[in-house]
């Protein structure tokens, strides 16, 4: 089996990226990424870029002329001069990158062998009518958070003696208004852009497929899970009622998850006592549903041992009926 390397740890991280901020209507988010494996000479620095869960550009310095190169196809409608700036501030943070992973590493006391990865990941959300809703900011050296900007986008929360260091440069290089600034701004901007040019892929919705399952425990309760698969966007509100009453007791909702296809799955699940699951119902609530939609378990359906006797015995009785017949006639 393989080993899990750093680029494992940091497709799960921006896995979990991509649903921390699904609360507004749309949301974009960059990666910075930055990979040194034993052996290699320069660090390797790798920029996606997403609009809500569809990767719109990247940029990746192991390819040969690395350039910012469009992942989606609406992307490709932009002009040469805004691929010429993209790759011009991807090779940017690619070497301020490199100096901070150097910086983090010294100041760690890591040796030059084994793993070292850091990742900036920085965006904005904007509500349906544009309007912008929050930004956000973070730097983290080995999956661990060392700064934060805070939701006021006007302070840092640091980490660890090296992070404090960090909170120190940006605040008297004039960085934190630089963030600010952007966030507000070019990053609004540019999701705006996103959203007109890739309108057929972004604003639309796609309704969840939705059951539920049941699943008896080793001590006797019964799970019942609603699930909900293959929609989109990510918002979506699911609940779970006894008698027509919320039920959160013993119930588990984790957070929605990337299906891989561009779409979004979640389930909530409660535990019951056995031969009450009908007192249950689940009530899904998404953008794609034409209303808020009440799911519960279908017990599979049996035919009673006594209707079957009744039907072998009738059945017995027509076959006999139609064999004296053919005697007689003969």
């Amino acid at each position: 089996m393989r080993k899990p390397g750093p680029w494992d740890l940091l497709l799960l991280l921006m896995a979990i990226d991509l649903t921390q901020y699904c609360a507004g209507s749309h949301w974009l988010q960059i990666f910075n990424i930055v990979i040194l494996e034993p052996g290699m000479l320069e660090a390797r620095f790798i920029q996606v870029g997403y609009v809500d869960s569809i990767q719109f550009q990247g940029f990746d310095s192991k390819e040969p002329n690395a350039r910012m190169q469009p992942r989606a196809a609406w992307m490709k409608q932009e002009p040469p001069e805004y691929w010429e700036k993209e790759t011009a501030k991807a090779l940017s943070f690619s070497l301020s990158g490199r100096r901070i992973l150097k910086y983090m590493m010294s100041a760690n006391k890591d040796k030059n062998n084994g793993y070292h990865t850091l990742q900036e990941v920085y965006g904005c959300n904007v509500a349906n009518d544009g309007s912008f809703l929050e930004g956000h900011y973070r730097l983290t050296y080995y999956g661990y958070d060392s700064l934060i900007l805070n939701e006021d986008l006007n302070s840092w929360t640091a980490e660890g003696e090296v992070g404090e260091k960090f909170k120190t440069y940006q605040e008297q290089g004039g960085m934190t208004e630089s963030w600010r600034t952007y966030l507000l701004g070019e990053c609004v901007e540019r999701l705006l852009r996103c959203l007109d040019l890739g309108k057929k892929t972004l604003l639309h919705s796609d309704a969840p497929r939705t059951h539920v399952t049941h699943h008896v425990r080793p001590e006797g309760n019964v799970t019942l899970r609603c699930w909900a698969l293959g929609f989109y966007p990510a918002d979506i509100t699911m609940t779970w009622k006894r008698d027509g009453k919320n039920h959160t007791q013993d119930m588990e909702l984790p957070d929605t998850r990337p299906a891989g296809d561009g779409t979004f799955q979640k389930w909530a699940a409660v535990v019951v006592p056995p031969g009450e699951e009908l007192r249950y119902t689940c009530h899904v609530n998404h953008e794609g549903l034409p209303g808020p939609l009440t799911l519960k378990w279908e017990p599979p359906h049996t035919i009673p041992i006594i209707a079957i006797l009744i039907g072998l015995v009738l059945g017995a009785l027509v076959v006999g009926t139609v064999v004296i017949f053919l005697v007689w006639k003969n």
